[in-house]
């Protein structure tokens, strides 16, 4: 979720890379600490480019596809910010954020198959441009490289890749799968978010603090913080879609309900006891699936803005933005943990 421009105290921006580092809300009010991660920012966006060249033409094109497409570079940012917890300038911190935002557009190129998405950051898809399969191999080139870089930052940050990828895997079997006997939806959901999501995010702070030289204390900070932060975004993502009437969430408001995606707030309707008119009649049409006829879209959309389950998801969003708040309390006070205490401000307030 970061790229191109951080927004500063005084209003002005500063660029560093692709994208707007002010989707999500980051404030930086430090000149130093600006210019330190605006130079980390434009390193990672060259050595990004480099780093998925290959000798076949064809393959440097779909590989470039998307990084060229652009996005929030949120998973560098991280590693950026972490890295200032201790030496920012250490030489392998770009390295570590090439590797996290490679990982992550790997799974992205994997994800548009699965969900046969046909556009990805406002630009064709992979998977629609070429094919399925060459988007699944591609992917699969990413994370080859990914692990290529990762083997000169040495083998404990090659175990975390790994690990972190297989809690990805986790999560996306999980949410194929669904809820297996007993297991309550909303647990299940969050659980799969927190594995899909948080996982990566968790390990792009934690790659921050190890490569600036941070302390183990601070180090561990940052991951628990990485990995709250990245579910509270996600859940807001969540709201947004319901609850924004532009696209401000990056989709048309209510495209997870016209598609049948179960979000926190679509599960905690379909979850609520309420006798309320309002509430039996929204969960009567969320029982049926995906709402496809616009009609009913309209009307389920409607209910879901002024209903109980939508409190009850900002609540719950409020909840992972103050938890992650409090994993900060380990580190310094200064610039760097004030950009990341005004992330978990932006999230809690981004839905109301």
């Amino acid at each position: 979720m970061v790229g191109g421009v951080v927004r500063t105290a005084d209003g002005g921006s500063v660029a560093s890379g692709v994208g707007s580092v002010t989707s999500i809300g980051l404030d930086i009010v430090d000149p130093r600490l600006e210019a330190s991660v605006t130079r980390i920012m434009a390193m990672v966006e060259s050595e990004l480019r480099d780093s998925v060249h290959s000798a076949d033409p064809f393959v440097t094109e779909a590989a470039r596809h998307l990084v060229e497409a652009g996005g929030k570079r949120f998973r560098p940012l991280l590693v950026a910010l972490g890295a200032h917890f201790g030496d920012p300038t250490a030489p392998l911190v770009v390295p570590a954020a090439v590797v996290m935002e490679l990982t992550h557009l790997a799974t992205l190129y994997h994800d548009d198959v699965m969900d046969e998405a046909p556009v990805r950051r406002g630009a064709p898809s992979a998977n629609s441009r070429w094919t399925n399969s060459v988007a699944i191999l591609v992917g699969d080139y990413l994370f080859a490289r990914a692990a290529d870089i990762a083997a000169d930052l040495g083998i404990e940050a090659v175990r975390l890749q790994a690990r972190t990828f297989a809690r990805l895997v986790h999560g996306q079997i999980a949410e194929t799968v669904g809820p297996r006997d007993g297991e309550l939806p909303v647990d299940h959901y969050l659980q799969v978010i927190s594995e899909k999501t948080g996982s990566l995010i968790a390990t792009s702070a934690r790659f921050g603090g190890m490569f600036g030289g941070a302390s183990p204390a601070h180090i561990d900070a940052l991951a628990g913080y990485g990995e709250t932060i990245g579910v509270a975004f996600q859940l807001s993502d969540d709201l947004l879609d319901i609850a924004s009437e532009t696209r401000q969430s990056g989709k048309t408001p209510g495209t997870d309900l016209r598609e049948g995606v179960p979000t926190l707030p679509v599960l905690y309707a379909l979850d609520s006891d309420d006798g309320d008119a309002a509430s039996r009649r929204l969960r009567d049409i969320l029982a049926g699936g995906p709402v496809t006829d616009d009609d009913l879209h309209a009307e389920a959309l409607g209910l879901l803005r002024e209903s109980p389950a939508l409190k009850r998801a900002r609540e719950t969003v409020r909840s992972y933005a103050e938890k992650a708040r409090s994993q900060l309390a380990p580190l310094p006070p200064g610039p760097s943990r004030h950009a990341l205490e005004s992330l978990c401000d932006f999230i809690a307030d981004r839905t109301n």
